[in-house]
């Protein structure tokens, strides 16, 4: 039972039922106890003073009267034939005028008194024992209980401290430990989140609750992914601003270079404009991959819906870029079965295959093929149009285990020379990839192939399921990727 409603809720009712328990059998016992007690002590004391008055008469009746204990549940009252106490004791309202009340009333002799019902008066217990002397005297034995104040049924001195005492504990220690339990992880929450605010993204709360399930743990994981989001995110972003002002500042310093040269030199002016365009057109492209970039990053990012047969998109693109790669002395092989038609966005689907495709040619070695390969096959949870599997795998040097998980990320590159060499690029092509596979719904994966060479695999559903910028975002999440705003 991990939800904070019941534990609440079983916590006041177990104390709550520990007290009623409580409370019910002192109750029970002092009720059994003054049930035992009063009959058998009236009947005691009316033998005592019967035999005191038989032995002695009024005197030796008045000696047992002064020798009598003080008596918890009431008090003995001996009236005398004149309507006194024996003892000159306040007597209870309508005691005195008893004998006369009851010839008044017709009543017997030995009726017991009505002792009076107002405030202060004594209810009695039961019948008087009335006691006759020689001479016709009457003397009249009573005994009442005081008049009960709260709790004074039970007949107890205790049991008012005795109950109070039991229900400030069993609360008081039930509604501690919980107040406990439910204000550390409130105030380690609380501490957490100041901390968050003031910028320590390192923060966690669930390893402090000791791996609490409840909904305080559940919170306190949630908050720590919240965290860990924000810090991948800020660093993603960081690393962003490194490597696009890394990027730009390469161009940028030769376009630098080779506006010197051509002012030193007037008679190659014509060749270092003709790398000034070149480095101009680099910046172009770097600037719009990385805007295309963060534009499939954009929450609320919307596709365009259109049918696309896969097939002959990417026969188009092998034929666009045949002439890269016969310029690099490779060649593109395709091999694409059946109808491959699915739903889609036709310009996102054609960069994401076009930058896969591209890379693989980049890095193939002379005289090598790039194979690319599209197949439709079934899958259970697709019944109405299957998979399509598009496979593009390259005979160059591979990328190590480590990387391969991290080549989707932008601007990263297994070699940190490539881009400046003319091999590589500006690492933008896969990332721009993997987020436009993502926002169809689909997924991307990367491995080294037997006999050596990269495949990447391109997954998408046949049927119509595109998702939004959000959707992708949260699916690469689940997945360790890390998404790029626009800086």
């Amino acid at each position: 039972m991990h939800s904070l409603y019941w534990r609440i809720f079983l916590a006041f009712w177990v104390a709550l039922a520990l007290i009623l328990v409580g409370t019910v059998t002192v109750a029970v016992n002092a009720t059994a106890h003054r049930a035992d007690r009063p009959g058998l002590q009236r009947g005691q004391l009316y033998g005592q003073a019967a035999r005191a008055f038989e032995m002695g008469g009024p005197a030796a009746l008045e000696d047992w009267l002064r020798s009598l204990p003080a008596e918890p549940l009431g008090r003995t009252f001996i009236i005398e034939p004149g309507g006194r106490e024996m003892l000159r004791r306040p007597l209870p309202p309508s005691s005195s005028g008893a004998n006369d009340a009851d010839r008044a009333a017709g009543k017997s002799p030995g009726a017991a008194p009505a002792l009076g019902t107002a405030a202060g008066a004594i209810a009695p217990l039961g019948g008087a024992l009335e006691l006759v002397a020689p001479g016709g005297s009457t003397y009249r034995v009573v005994v009442a209980p005081h008049r009960p104040r709260l709790f004074g049924e039970l007949e107890l001195p205790g049991v008012p401290l005795t109950l109070l005492a039991i229900a400030l504990g069993v609360s008081g220690a039930v509604c501690y430990f919980l107040a406990r339990y439910l204000a550390a992880p409130v105030d380690r929450l609380r501490l957490a989140t100041r901390q968050l605010a003031a910028g320590d993204l390192n923060v966690r709360v669930l390893p402090a609750l000791k791996g609490r399930q409840d909904d305080l743990g559940l919170l306190a994981a949630d908050l720590d992914s919240m965290a860990e989001r924000l810090r991948l995110l800020l660093e993603a972003k960081q690393q962003l601003l490194r490597d696009v002002s890394h990027e730009l500042r390469s161009p940028l310093a030769r376009l630098q270079l080779a506006l010197s040269l051509a002012s030193r030199e007037p008679s190659g002016v014509e060749r270092h404009l003709a790398r000034i365009a070149r480095e101009a057109e680099r910046l172009e492209q770097l600037i719009a991959r990385t805007l295309k970039l963060a534009s499939l990053e954009r929450p609320g990012h919307t596709l365009e819906q259109a049918r696309v047969d896969v097939g002959e998109l990417l026969q188009t693109i092998a034929a666009d870029v045949a002439i890269e790669a016969a310029a690099r002395g490779c060649q593109v092989e395709l091999a694409a079965d059946g109808e491959l038609a699915l739903s889609g966005d036709p310009e996102l689907l054609r960069s994401a295959f076009e930058n896969v495709i591209r890379n693989a040619v980049r890095f193939s070695p002379t005289r090598g093929a790039v194979v690319v390969s599209a197949r439709r096959r079934p899958a259970d949870d697709r019944p109405q149009g299957g998979l399509i599997d598009v496979i593009v795998r390259d005979h160059g040097p591979g990328v190590p285990e480590k990387d391969l998980g991290l080549i989707f990320e932008p601007f990263y590159r297994v070699d940190a020379a490539r881009g400046h060499d003319g091999t590589g690029g500006e690492g933008l092509g896969l990332a721009i990839a993997s987020r436009a596979v993502a926002l169809h719904g689909g997924h991307i994966v990367a491995r080294n192939a037997e006999g050596g060479g990269l495949a990447v695999s391109i997954t998408l559903s046949a049927t119509s399921h595109a998702r939004s910028a959000e959707q992708a975002a949260v699916a690469r999440s689940l997945s360790g990727e890390v998404p790029v705003s626009e800086a």
